[in-house]
């Protein structure tokens, strides 16, 4: 069977069932993969706005933030093929109703999608990025 299957259905032809399992699948993409979308373009909106508005000695920190908005769109790239598979009918035979803990007030709640794992490498690779791109940026802002 095919990763990209949901209930049997391809991807492109996926239904939610209900509007519970809809609002999971919205929240769990604003979440893990539109985060980093959105500080992505943040990034490059300050680059831009050092690149214009600013002289050429301030270019390289406009430089360094376009290279982190760029890094940033790939990681979100990455992360957003990740959570495709979510929901896909091979993950879910993995994580049986029995296996999964239960909080206060969830017990006869239905379970949508695999456990919530954060995604331990992006999150770790995103914070190595940032510190060395703020690191550069101390750098830079002391040659100035």
């Amino acid at each position: 069977m095919s990763p990209h299957r949901y209930r049997g259905h391809r991807a492109q032809s996926f239904v939610a069932s209900d509007i519970n399992e809809l609002v999971e699948i919205r929240a769990r993409q604003r979440t893990f993969h539109g985060a980093y979308s959105r500080s992505a373009l943040v990034c490059l909106g300050y680059s831009m706005t050092i690149l214009r508005l600013f002289d050429r000695r301030f270019h390289q920190i406009g430089l360094l933030f376009a290279i982190l908005g760029s890094l940033l769109f790939f990681i979100a790239f990455l992360r957003s093929r990740q959570s495709r598979h979510e929901f896909a009918d091979r993950v879910q035979n993995q994580y049986p109703q029995q296996l999964i803990t239960q909080t206060v007030g969830q017990e006869s709640a239905r379970v949508l999608g695999p456990p919530f794992v954060t995604a331990g490498w992006i999150v770790a690779a995103v914070t190595c990025l940032v510190a060395s791109v703020e690191a550069a940026l101390l750098v830079l802002i002391f040659r100035i």
